[in-house]
């Protein structure tokens, strides 16, 4: 059993304010990126981090700086058309490493509870796991939101963001997904020839992905610990946020 995880992380931190790429920003003094990998060191065996150009060398080399249990590589996005794009980055490493699992996670969901993880990692112990598997979480209100059908398959995913008219509660996952080797392989560039482009962002997004494979697979999904694990750090408002809640946990780098 080996899992590849692949971060996209080429976002600029703009609404942060930053100085630095979004994944070296500090929260509550460690790095977004010093924080992520200690989640995963006993979970993945090897880590692609997806950064901008611009500050390539800047992660590579704050990469090569640390002590870092895990293998990890950077590549770069060219531009930025969208988080599919990003997290198909992976692929040339994954078919080299040919991992039974490959899991993803956006560069900002820092407050992803270990229990969350291990049960993810339950969920994906055999190469035969389900096409996609994934931890939600019920938001009030939310800004994505997982529409399933009377048996409990997702259909749609409406964004916020993308304009879609939103449910006062919702059911969102937290940027934290399990591809089987099949799905991230051959499914997901399938997907990608295909794929309609955001309404307002004009990007490539991944998660349309997650009803499109469910009208065939199977994606399994569980509740997650927190509703603060859902969290993304875009602003110094979430950033506060997020550290408050790491302090509460006591959670260390």
């Amino acid at each position: 059993m080996s899992r590849l995880l692949v971060i996209p992380a080429a976002g600029l931190g703009t609404r942060l304010g930053a100085h630095v790429p979004k994944i070296l920003v500090p929260v509550a003094g460690t790095t977004l990126l010093d924080r992520l990998l200690p989640l995963y060191r006993e979970r993945v065996d090897h880590v692609v981090i997806v950064v901008n150009p611009a500050f390539a060398k800047m992660v590579r080399d704050h990469v090569a700086g640390q002590r870092q249990e895990l293998h990890v590589d950077c590549v770069e996005q060219p531009s930025p058309t969208g988080m599919l794009d990003a997290v198909m980055l992976g692929i040339p490493l994954a078919r080299r490493l040919d991992p039974s699992s490959i899991w993803v996670t956006w560069c900002d969901q820092i407050a992803i509870h270990p229990k969350t993880i291990a049960r993810l990692a339950d969920l994906t112990s055999s190469r035969e796991h389900d096409a996609l598997v994934m931890p939600t979480v019920t938001q009030r209100p939310p800004y994505i939101h997982l529409e399933r059908d009377a048996s409990g398959r997702i259909v749609r995913v409406l964004h916020r963001r993308e304009g879609d008219v939103m449910p006062d509660t919702g059911e969102s996952d937290m940027g934290l997904f399990a591809l089987s080797a099949r799905s991230y392989l051959d499914r997901l560039p399938e997907y990608a020839q295909g794929v309609e482009i955001g309404r307002a962002t004009g990007e490539r997004n991944f998660l349309p992905f997650i009803p499109w494979i469910a009208r065939t697979e199977t994606v399994t999904t569980f509740p997650a610990e927190s509703q603060m694990e859902a969290v993304g750090i875009n602003t110094p408002q979430e950033l506060a946020l997020v550290e408050q809640y790491l302090r509460s946990l006591g959670a260390e780098p």
